[in-house]
């Protein structure tokens, strides 16, 4: 049998509605914090090893723009991972489940990632 049914494969054409551009964007986000473990796990067993070593990863992350770029990228991902999980749990206790409620709980989300998103900004580069 035939299968006749028309098939658009460019995915530029395609919008995702608010609330899968929501979950993408949190999966995305759970990869960016498991990569960026292999940065952030030894420089907090470095600078756990005294106050030595904790100017140590001060002064690396302070006089390096890669190094906050990395950093304000991850917090980054943190936040939105966060907000996202709480709009999970909030879905979980049975509220925002309508169409509409997910539309605007997942609007929500993303724009308390985006403020989260600032302020980690003005915190890594203060």
């Amino acid at each position: 049998m035939k299968d006749t049914r028309p098939r658009n494969m460019d995915l530029t054409t395609i919008k995702l509605p608010v609330m899968g551009l929501a979950s993408i964007l949190h999966r995305i986000c759970a990869v960016i914090i498991w990569f960026s473990l292999a940065w952030f796990l030894p420089l907090l067993f470095l600078s756990l090893q005294g106050a030595e070593g904790f100017e140590n990863v001060q002064l690396l992350i302070s006089g390096n723009f890669i190094a906050q770029f990395f950093t304000w990228g991850f917090l980054t991902a943190l936040g939105y991972y966060m907000m996202g999980g709480i709009k999970h749990l909030i879905q979980e206790f049975g509220y925002f489940e309508t169409l509409e409620g997910g539309k605007l709980i997942s609007q929500v989300a993303i724009a308390s990632g985006i403020l989260l998103s600032v302020l980690f900004g003005f915190w890594v580069w203060d």
